[in-house]
């Protein structure tokens, strides 16, 4: 059995048209650990059929934490709600590929407080995410 399937799924992914499934890819081609993530798409989808796929893809996984793309989107909007149901649930939004490869390359103990460790692991790649910014060539003019 390969790493990869002996992983377990550790996120969801919620985004417009195919982003979850685009940023998941790129994290599997790098680092061979994209299935620490599942996708959800909200094309063609309300706010209450998100909610839904989003809350389905959480309980077949197990999962506790989702990535969102947009800070205001439907997913966002969709995971605030789920979030108020359920204690525990972590949401971060404004994703990036930094950000997702920093999180699936992170080993989590097997032993010990499981939230904890998911909740630094998080923590730690919001930080790679936000640091991963950068401009180069910007002129201000004053």
């Amino acid at each position: 059995m390969s790493e990869q399937t002996a992983m377990p799924v550790r996120a969801v992914v919620a985004g417009h048209g195919q982003f979850a499934v685009g940023i998941i890819s790129a994290v599997e081609q790098i680092t061979g650990r994209g299935a620490v993530f599942v996708p959800v798409s909200n094309a063609g989808l309300c706010l209450d059929d998100i909610q839904g796929a989003i809350a389905r893809a959480l309980d077949d996984t197990g999962a506790q934490v989702i990535f969102t793309d947009l800070p205001a989107g439907s997913c966002t909007m969709a995971v605030r709600r789920l979030v108020r149901e359920r204690p525990g649930t972590v949401l971060v939004t404004g994703i990036n590929l930094s950000l997702l490869l920093d999180f699936a390359m992170q080993d989590l103990p097997t032993d010990g407080d499981a939230q904890t460790a998911l909740h630094m692991a998080v923590q730690t790649a919001v930080e790679r995410g936000r640091a991963s910014l950068a401009v180069y060539g910007l002129e201000v003019r004053t």
